[in-house]
């Protein structure tokens, strides 16, 4: 079952829109909603998760995202994800988010993201 959100954060790391599109429409039900820390607004369905997500590749080239910890409690799964790439100053960066997500058969329904891991600062 959470397959689809290892699927859908390798996406993240693809170098083309059109296979990313492929990756986030079968990680993703037809309505399933993303809420991302960075967007203004949920968005839903496949298309709309997938133009968000080539942006941030598009201004991020050559990051990844790679889901670091995962576990679920029935159709739920928390994900701690480690986005990384080269910084503007040329140096390697990581950044942490945490992500819970609903899955049904295997399909995300929603999921939810936030900056960090939730350690005390």
């Amino acid at each position: 079952m959470s397959e689809s959100i290892t699927t859908f954060f390798d996406a993240w790391g693809m170098a083309d829109d059109a296979p990313r599109a492929e990756a986030i429409a079968a990680a993703f039900s037809k309505n399933g909603t993303y809420a991302d820390p960075r967007a203004p607004e949920p968005l839903q369905g496949p298309e709309a998760i997938a133009g968000y997500v080539n942006m941030f590749s598009a201004g991020a080239p050559g990051w990844t995202a790679k889901v670091t910890n995962l576990s679920s409690t029935g159709s739920s799964h928390r994900a701690t994800v480690a986005f990384g790439g080269m910084g503007p100053d040329g140096k390697e960066m990581v950044q942490h988010g945490q992500y819970f997500a609903d899955i049904e058969g295997d399909k995300i329904t929603r999921m939810v993201g936030f900056v960090g891991t939730g350690v005390p600062e």
